[in-house]
């Protein structure tokens, strides 16, 4: 039997387990894996090392080096991120709605689990202690199936996690780490209908798309953020400057950095802006009227406006006005995080009306889109999709619904 389907066996079997336990319960399994964490950061620091070692072998870039990289900070920030999950209210149970039809039956629906939840991810170890007690928390089993670059990290953090919850209510086999890393077995994994009942891709876009496009498990997509930026011709000069400069370089690497500024043609402010921008070390790739009048300012290519550049880039272009800004997002935009700085609010209706994107944002940076900063405690992801769920996406999000019918012996005529 493969190291998948044995694995897979396991987590079907835990999966029942999950569904009945307590919120208490599964609260003490929680807490004492964040203890065991912390304990053993220092072993799980040093498996870190060798996946760093490897990834700089590899030739990997600094910023996935940066997403790969452990450190006791990081450590204590994923530990945090645990503790903070207790806190938060167990979803599983929560009644929806309720009502009574005329003829006397009374109907609820509840939150229920998933079920088996598989995660498909990159570089990111601290996403195997965040997806997996997301998923506990809401009574899910998870498989985990993390890159092969950080193989030695989440292989040290799964075992850390398992060794937590013996003893506890929550079973060891709840949490399972595929360490066979192959394409072949993640387009077997992609397929596992009889085991999996979601597949949660978290990552680049090539990743996602691989997994949308191969798998038949049910996929809840999580997007690329190609995310932008408008400034209106009313915005206020700081305002639109410390916005600008907090959504691209706050952390360039992640999906809710902004990749594009878009500028109207008659803000007062644009060469503050753009000066204030490669002061601080960006790079600006920019329209024709902006490379003419800034000597700092490369030549834009069609790409560009569709790059999710990962790094302190930026494309900047300047617009006539708010609906070119609309035009320019519905071409290149992934759905993903929108912003608009302005004081018009008529611009500010037509930009929630008109955008579609997972979350809009009026006067504020783009990098509030996440679990932590909506008040979900750690997020699974960010979803830019329109089924099921859409945003940053805590426990609720992994949880469906039961319909739960109480009658008093009625029959259908």
């Amino acid at each position: 039997m493969s190291e998948l389907i044995e694995k897979a066996r396991k987590l079907k079997k835990a999966a029942k387990q999950m569904g009945m336990l307590s919120a208490v319960e599964k609260n003490e399994a929680l807490a004492k894996m964040a203890d065991h964490l912390l304990t053993e950061k220092e072993w799980i620091i040093s498996e870190n090392s060798k996946d760093i070692a490897a990834g700089k072998e590899n030739g990997l870039s600094s910023s996935l080096l940066d997403r790969l990289l452990l450190t006791e900070e990081r450590i204590e920030q994923i530990v945090d991120g645990v503790r903070q999950l207790i806190q938060l209210e167990d979803p599983v149970g929560e009644t929806i709605e309720a009502w009574e039809r005329p003829n006397g039956l009374q109907i609820e629906t509840v939150r229920v689990p998933l079920g088996v939840i598989g995660m498909v991810y990159e570089a990111r170890p601290n996403v195997t202690v965040d997806a997996g007690s997301l998923c506990l928390k809401a009574g899910n089993a998870v498989l985990l199936r993390g890159s092969s670059s950080a193989i030695h990290s989440n292989k040290a953090l799964v075992h850390v996690m398992r060794g937590a919850l013996a003893g506890t209510a929550i079973p060891e086999d709840a949490v399972q780490l595929l360490e066979d890393t192959s394409r072949e077995t993640a387009a077997e994994m992609f397929k596992l209908n009889e085991y999996l009942d979601v597949l949660i891709p978290r990552g680049g876009a090539g990743l996602i798309q691989t997994v949308v496009q191969n798998a038949t498990v049910p996929v809840l997509e999580t997007g690329v953020g190609n995310c932008h930026v408008f400034i209106d011709a009313t915005a206020k000069q700081n305002m639109g400057i410390e916005i600008a400069i907090n959504a691209k370089l706050h952390r360039p690497s992640v999906c809710n950095a902004a990749e594009t500024l878009l500028i109207h043609e008659n803000w007062p402010y644009i060469s503050e802006v753009l000066h204030a921008l490669y002061e601080s070390g960006v790079e600006l790739r920019g329209s024709e009227e902006l490379v003419s009048s800034y000597s700092f300012v490369k030549p834009a290519s069609e790409e560009d406006w569709q790059s999710e550049f990962l790094a302190p880039i930026l494309a900047v272009k300047l617009v006539s006005d708010v609906t070119e800004a609309i035009e320019h997002i519905d071409q290149f935009g992934t759905k993903h995080s929108e912003a608009i700085i302005t004081e018009n609010q008529e611009n500010v209706s037509l930009f929630f009306k008109a955008v579609d994107a997972a979350v809009l944002y009026h006067n504020a940076s783009t990098r509030f889109t996440d679990g932590e900063q909506f008040g979900y405690g750690a997020e699974i992801g960010i979803s830019t999709q329109k089924l099921h769920a859409r945003g940053p996406m805590g426990l609720k999000a992994l949880t469906t619904s039961k319909a739960i019918v109480q009658g008093t012996g009625q029959i259908r005529s």
